[in-house]
């Protein structure tokens, strides 16, 4: 039976929260005076960061909640921040009796838009039922709806990853030329993550290729040094002519590029 939190005047409870980042880094934070060790993971006394009231319904409305703090723990950096080390982020919050370690998660959800100053920041929290307001259903396209090198699309990563190395990187255009086994016209469209560097754990979308470059989705907010590695994934322009001719996997292409559009639909004949 689960404890029925409060019900006494005077009880030794604390508020934990959890941040599980993109890159694989797991941050943990107790409103208690001391570091609190559970779960695997040491929550760190953090008084200043502090979560607001937690409203949840029984309904299909997205729970809501918020957490403000002060951008003076260690694992909270300004620079983190607008790197988008945090964007997307799952966190659980929860509460803890820090005699017993008797602990229950009271939300969880995802890290939204994230606002901060010199001193302060303050990041909007998203429930898990905000994916009840996704359409399921698949719509009819042109253009494969499968994300390349997924279940749908049935290549293997595997075989279009590469180990690359910076050559040179243009700061103004938001360009990196690498050292890779493909060309920049094959990881147009595909995925670059660091693997060291000032942005090491990041990972950018390829947006397009510039000459001998490629052009990333993501600010490049710092020069990133000459032998930085990185791991890249060529892309996919999701059309059936590449699907077919490049990747021989037209059997698997998720779209539907004879269908007619709505132009011929609403078109009307013509007397001759």
């Amino acid at each position: 039976m689960d404890r029925i939190w409060f019900s006494t005047p005077l009880e030794t409870v604390a508020t934990w929260w959890r941040i599980y980042r993109a890159d694989g880094v797991t941050l943990g934070f107790t409103t208690h005076d001391a570091d609190l060790w559970f779960d695997g993971i040491t929550h760190r006394a953090t008084p200043g960061m502090v979560p607001s009231a937690i409203r949840r319904s029984a309904d299909f409305q997205a729970d809501s909640a918020e957490v403000q703090g002060a951008i003076s723990h260690e694992a909270i950096a300004t620079a983190d921040l607008a790197a988008g080390r945090f964007d997307g982020a799952e966190v659980a919050i929860g509460l803890v009796d820090w005699q017993t370690l008797e602990r229950q998660a009271l939300y969880r959800g995802a890290i939204g838009a994230v606002t901060a100053d010199a001193a302060h920041f303050t990041a909007e929290l998203r429930s898990r039922k905000i994916e009840l307001q996704h359409d399921p259903i698949p719509r009819t396209s042109p253009c494969c709806r499968a994300d390349f090198c997924t279940p749908g699309c049935g290549l293997s990563a595997a075989r279009f990853e590469h180990e690359a190395r910076v050559l040179s990187c243009d700061l103004a255009g938001n360009a990196v030329m690498v050292d890779c086994g493909a060309s920049p016209a094959q990881l147009a469209g595909g995925l670059l993550r660091w693997t060291d560097g000032p942005a090491a754990g990041l990972t950018s979308a390829i947006a397009a290729a510039s000459g001998a470059r490629i052009v990333l989705d993501r600010p490049i907010d710092v020069a990133i040094p000459a032998g930085t590695r990185a791991r890249v994934r060529e892309g996919c322009d999701h059309t059936l002519p590449t699907c077919s001719a490049r990747f021989a996997n037209a059997a698997n292409f998720q779209g539907e590029p004879f269908l007619p559009g709505n132009d011929l639909i609403m078109s009307y004949g013509l007397a001759r």
